[in-house]
């Protein structure tokens, strides 16, 4: 039977054109573009055009927020590119890219600002280790978010790309990590200049007293004439190490260790840059993951030297490491982050989120004492000794040569030895 179009009443083609054109106002491409356009307008707004979108989209978001299930995948791309954060709808950061909006900004609020350096993007999934574990454990925290949300102008730069590998396994399966990088907040004043630095991965309360730390400090620091800064600066530095020395003390009389562990070894041989593997093992949560990677990248012979040389070391570590577990915690914005990027695969077991949580978070404590009592110890020498550290630029290069044992002079961040053999012609340049 046949029917004539002419014979469908007005009415009813009016409804079912509505629903057609509902259906494709819902299809992703549609919903994707329409939030793109959002996003243009929003993103010049700062801030305060994060909260209009967040607002005009609590509906979607707060199935989130309840635990139940994730934003809608167009939602999510659309977040991270009002924010410049992937997975900005855990943490709902606003960061600025452009180092003179984010001060001028700060002049505005009277804010001190919170800079990122890293390597690759903070808003790809492949950004250096550290940096991911920052969006996992310390941004979506509720607590440490509505710090920076509240008190500091959150920036980012990238210092270079981050080096990926790639792993075929030549049926269809394929495995992508990065490999070395470290990353570094600065806490800077209005014009930029860096008051102190938060290096590496810490547990979420130590980072929070990080913070607070260093917004007293700019605080402090902003009031002063120019020509009392720089004392201020000193003392201010000179007063931290002398506390952290004590609670080193402190933590080895604690645990009855009478010599305290050897620290990072850096290389004194400026002709031969540091290898992957050194620069990796000055952050442990990055480590555990890249040290497969570079293992197989390492001969035997190099590889049971350097893991003979560690083991005394690694224990007395551990044990200071346990006193301050009460730090590391995760809060359930985090562990809900974690369970919803966790791998499904076959052989991944579906109970062990909380293995996977509380090796994590072992793993945080590890590199928070490391962290504090290694290189933010250095950190305080040298702005006691003003030793390149008025600008940010001068106190980056220092930090990633000499602290993260990844100097820019070496464009294969120690990953091309140039004493080793690998019998593929050009070394595997490609």
């Amino acid at each position: 039977m046949k029917i004539s179009i002419f014979k469908i009443p007005l009415a009813l083609m009016l409804v079912s054109l509505t629903v057609l054109q509902t259906a494709n106002a819902q299809t992703p491409v549609t919903e994707t573009s329409k939030l793109s356009q959002e996003v243009h307008v929003l993103r010049k707004q700062g801030p305060k055009g994060l909260q209009i979108f967040l607002k005009s989209h609590a509906n979607q978001l707060k199935t989130y927020s309840s635990g139940a299930v994730l934003p809608s995948a167009a939602l999510r791309m659309a977040l991270d590119e009002l924010c410049q954060q992937r997975d900005c709808y855990a943490s709902r950061l606003y960061w600025y890219t452009d180092i003179e909006q984010a001060k001028a900004a700060a002049r505005t609020s009277g804010k001190p600002i919170l800079s990122l350096r890293l390597l690759g993007r903070l808003d790809r999934d492949l950004s250096c280790a550290n940096s991911r574990f920052f969006r996992v454990a310390l941004y979506p925290n509720s607590e440490i978010s509505k710090v920076l949300q509240d008190r500091f102008i959150l920036h980012w730069e990238s210092v270079r790309p981050v080096p990926k590998v790639t792993i075929d396994f030549g049926d269809g399966r394929k495995l992508e990590r990065t490999i070395t990088g470290n990353s570094i907040h600065y806490i800077l004043d209005a014009s930029g200049r860096p008051i102190d630095a938060i290096p590496g991965l810490y547990s979420p309360k130590a980072f929070l007293r990080q913070l607070e730390q260093a917004e007293v400090a700019v605080k402090s620091y902003s009031k002063l004439t120019p020509t009392a800064r720089e004392a201020f600066l000193k003392k201010y530095h000179s007063d931290r190490y002398n506390s952290t020395q004590a609670q080193w003390l402190a933590d080895l009389s604690r645990l009855g260790i009478q010599s305290p562990p050897k620290l990072v070894e850096f290389s004194s041989n400026s002709t031969q840059p540091p290898t992957a593997e050194t620069a990796s093992s000055v952050a442990v949560s990055k480590m555990l993951v890249e040290r497969p990677m570079l293992s197989a990248l390492q001969p035997d012979a190099e590889r049971n030297q350097k893991a003979l040389a560690e083991i005394t070391d690694q224990e007395a570590w551990n044990k200071i490491a346990q006193l301050y577990t009460s730090d590391d915690k995760l809060d359930q914005n985090s562990i809900s982050l974690i369970r919803a990027k966790k791998s499904q695969s076959a052989n991944t077991p579906k109970d062990n989120l909380p293995i996977i949580v509380k090796n994590f978070e072992a793993a945080m404590a590890l590199d928070t004492v490391r962290n504090e009592y290694i290189l933010h110890s250095q950190i305080h020498q040298w702005f006691m000794g003003g030793n390149q550290t008025r600008t940010v630029e001068a106190l980056n290069q220092q930090v990633y040569a000499q602290l993260f044992l990844t100097p820019s002079s070496d464009p294969w961040l120690g990953l091309f030895p140039s004493d080793s053999y690998s019998a593929i012609d050009n070394d595997g340049i490609r």
